[in-house]
């Protein structure tokens, strides 16, 4: 991924895109931060974790603006995170999901919400970086409940 983010902030410089640019430059500095945070190069589930973060945070500061009726700051927002979410992999179909998390059921012989921890933590294994934790965890508390 890093080198996918060095090439695009290369081309990101000599097209002139600030925005752009310094979104990335932005991905990298994070990515970089957590190597040196864990000791190691990032797996490319780690960096996707990453990305996935800096997104939600994305998401959730423009809504805020947007409460505050701050367009402007909502609008510099969702253009990062848009440029974020270039980089995260095929988000899971709704089918798809389902089929994650009914397989996480058997998988775990779950039959009530005591067991929706272990639920999660198989489906978030599988679904890591391609679908809203919000949205599964929504699924699966309808699944168990």
């Amino acid at each position: 991924m890093l080198q996918q983010l060095t090439d695009d902030m290369k081309s990101a410089m000599k097209s002139g895109d600030k925005v752009r640019l310094s979104a990335i430059r932005m991905l990298r500095a994070a990515i970089k931060d957590r190597e040196i945070e864990v000791g190691h190069a990032l797996a490319a589930d780690e960096s996707l974790a990453v990305l996935s973060r800096l997104v939600k945070q994305r998401n959730d500061a423009a809504r805020q603006y947007a409460e505050a009726g701050r367009a402007d700051l909502e609008e510099k927002e969702l253009l990062e995170a848009a440029i974020f979410q270039a980089y995260m992999p095929e988000p899971l179909s709704d089918e798809e999901l389902a089929a994650i998390i009914e397989a996480a059921v058997v998988e775990t012989g779950a039959s009530s919400m005591r067991e929706m921890g272990a639920v999660m933590n198989i489906v978030k294994a599988k679904a890591q970086g391609r679908a809203d934790m919000g949205k599964l965890s929504a699924i699966v508390k309808q699944r168990l409940g």
